[in-house]
């Protein structure tokens, strides 16, 4: 979806992001049914349940390309879609047999793309209109964990496990593009969707592609190296990247990390220019189990995203918290890429409270001064002065403190 323009007129647009109106965004609203959790076991039933990880999760939110409505997608196999003027439910669908993950919107906001959780790994192009598949995207031969929809055309990619990359349109079935990589790849486009960049875990690049020659090699490729994780650890814990943003002018890719630490780099040399910290990186989906020596993916992949903006960016934490960097005065970088040189390691902003759970998916609203994070539970999150300035915060605020 293509980002707004912050400044674009409407009696519904938003208001201009502040240090200090993000200090006070807060929950306006708690959705504590938005997933359907797993009943107790009956005491001395047979067989026993296995052992849960602890209560199921949304793992991927979307909004349609003018912020009006909210989907998301759960781990009891369903996905829910939500209006984002008045903060309501507007209709669950079930995907059982295939399981659902990664929604997207298409460019119309009663359709969306999905990727399955079991049965096969195919991607699903479904109308929230009638409940049908309007297409079927096969091909990948394990899970597909990334996906992002073209913010011009039809056009999106998946990336899967099988160590592939795949180029759809949604008006065909074939796909119309492939690239073969050594590990498993997270995708992003950049806002004019001429440029897609892909991360290849394991080996730390990030190749960037442009569309129209993506058979090519990559036009520039990253290397993400951070020496001050020798500090804590000799030799350094690897890092596994979880999700990848560009900003909405282009300058930077934001990197999401399973751990405790997400990245910016500049997208047009590819410096490391800041380390962002102070979160609890979402590697483990309970705060008290032990880290590994291996990173792992874990429940990370939604919590990072920027504000439509770029001037700031939200992440979730296993604590609970939204914790909010203020990206507005990055350095400028210059000279040779130095693999070596430590990046300016920015600490948040704010850390707002307020969620129950770990704070799994984090997005905020292209249109709208409003938040979404989702976890066990679904908040919408609104700052306290925006009660007089939309039809969203009048709505939400006079809830405020009740659970949907």
């Amino acid at each position: 979806m293509a980002p707004p323009n912050p400044n674009a007129s409407s009696s519904s647009s938003s208001m201009t992001l502040t240090p200090a109106l993000m200090s006070k965004l807060k929950p306006a609203r708690i959705m504590k049914g938005a997933v359907e959790q797993l009943p107790p076991p009956s005491p001395g039933g047979y067989p026993a349940r296995p052992q849960n990880t602890g209560p199921r999760h949304i793992t991927g939110i979307s909004f349609d390309d003018r912020g009006d409505q909210v989907v998301t997608a759960s781990e009891d196999e369903t996905f829910r879609l939500y209006n984002c003027k008045t903060g309501k439910h507007l209709k669950t669908l079930h995907s059982k047999k295939y399981g659902v993950d990664l929604p997207r919107f298409t460019h119309k906001n009663t359709a969306i793309v999905y990727a399955s959780t079991k049965e096969d790994d195919t991607v699903r192009y479904h109308s929230l209109h009638d409940n049908k598949y309007l297409q079927y995207f096969k091909g990948h031969k394990q899970r597909v964990v990334t996906l992002e929809v073209s913010p011009v055309d039809d056009g999106f990619m998946s990336g899967s496990l099988d160590k592939t990359v795949r180029l759809w349109d949604l008006r065909t079935p074939t796909c119309r593009g492939l690239l073969n990589l050594p590990s498993s790849p997270i995708v992003a486009y950049d806002s004019t969707g001429v440029v897609f960049a892909i991360a290849v875990n394991n080996y730390q690049r990030i190749l960037l592609y442009d569309q129209a020659n993506f058979d090519k090699a990559p036009f520039l490729v990253i290397t993400l190296e951070d020496p001050t994780l020798s500090f804590v650890s000799y030799p350094p814990r690897a890092i596994c990247m979880t999700s990848l943003q560009f900003s909405s002018n282009g300058k930077y890719l934001l990197v999401g990390c399973s751990g405790d630490a997400h990245y910016i780099l500049d997208a047009f040399e590819g410096h490391l220019v800041a380390k962002l910290e102070g979160h609890i990186g979402l590697e483990r989906r309970k705060i008290d189990t032990p880290i590994l020596i291996d990173p792992v993916r874990g429940c990370s992949g939604e919590e990072v995203s920027w504000t439509p903006d770029s001037k700031f960016i939200v992440s979730g934490s296993l604590d609970g918290r939204i914790v909010v960097w203020d990206v507005q005065n990055l350095p400028v970088p210059s000279g040779p890429i130095d693999l070596k040189a430590p990046p300016l390691r920015v600490q948040p902003l704010v850390k707002l409270d307020g969620h129950p759970g770990p704070t799994r998916c984090v997005k905020f609203n292209p249109r709208f001064a409003m938040l979404c994070s989702a976890g066990a539970d679904l908040a919408f999150w609104l700052p306290d002065q925006s009660a007089d300035n939309d039809e969203l915060a009048k709505e939400l605020l006079k809830k405020k403190g009740l659970a949907g």
